[in-house]
């Protein structure tokens, strides 16, 4: 009776090691989208919170439930979500904010969960970057394995949303006060980017604090 031949036994290959979870945060201004767009210039998959929410926004059930909370003045010319519109109701209205994001957050979390799975297998990524301003509120540092904070005095900040946003202080205020204060939240962080001199300078601080991270992760 004949045997088959099985070929040599072959050792399950090792599963590649897991990659860092990096929670970025900061004040509104502070420079986050600098430091996110420098992470991911040194290898990094970066996971954009505000992004995945815009998507989520114009989604034809998501705007159809809008409309019929609020009215056709939701929508612009062409039919796509106004935002500022959006933005002016739930910035005045704790329980609208709310609203907005029960029915958004189960959107937003399962793109979040279907990115990081595709980041961990996609050997080119050294690390995956949480990139929301909201980090600490909506419980998402419990997922990273560090956070890192992009901090910048109120000053620049507000001159930075003044020039980009057109916002006065009274409307920095009024966005901040649904967030927890800016230095609690450094002291929760593991590092903290200093983003108020320049962009060489920044991304020098960035280079560091991600070598830091990544060899921490190497030694685990």
């Amino acid at each position: 009776m004949g045997q088959t031949n099985q070929g040599p036994s072959r050792k399950a290959s090792p599963p590649a090691p897991r990659k860092p979870v990096i929670g970025l945060t900061g004040g509104i201004g502070s420079g986050k989208t600098l430091v996110a767009g420098q992470l991911a210039t040194l290898g990094c998959a970066v996971i954009n919170a505000d992004d995945l929410a815009r998507q989520a926004l114009e989604k034809a059930p998501v705007r159809q439930e809008l409309v019929r909370w609020w009215g056709p003045a939701v929508l612009d010319g062409q039919g796509r979500v106004n935002r500022q519109e959006v933005a002016r109701i739930v910035f005045a209205d704790a329980a609208a904010l709310a609203r907005l994001e029960g029915l958004l957050h189960p959107k937003v979390a399962l793109a979040r969960e279907q990115l990081r799975h595709k980041h961990q297998n996609d050997p080119q990524v050294l690390a995956i970057v949480e990139d929301c301003p909201l980090l600490f509120e909506k419980g998402l540092d419990s997922a990273c394995d560090v956070i890192i904070f992009v901090d910048a005095p109120r000053a620049i900040r507000l001159a930075r949303v003044t020039s980009s946003r057109g916002w006065d202080e009274a409307e920095l205020a009024r966005r901040e006060k649904s967030q927890i204060q800016l230095d609690k939240k450094a002291a929760l962080a593991d590092y903290v980017i200093d983003n108020s001199t320049g962009v060489d300078e920044c991304l020098s601080h960035t280079r560091h604090v991600l070598s830091h991270i990544l060899q921490k992760q190497a030694a685990r």
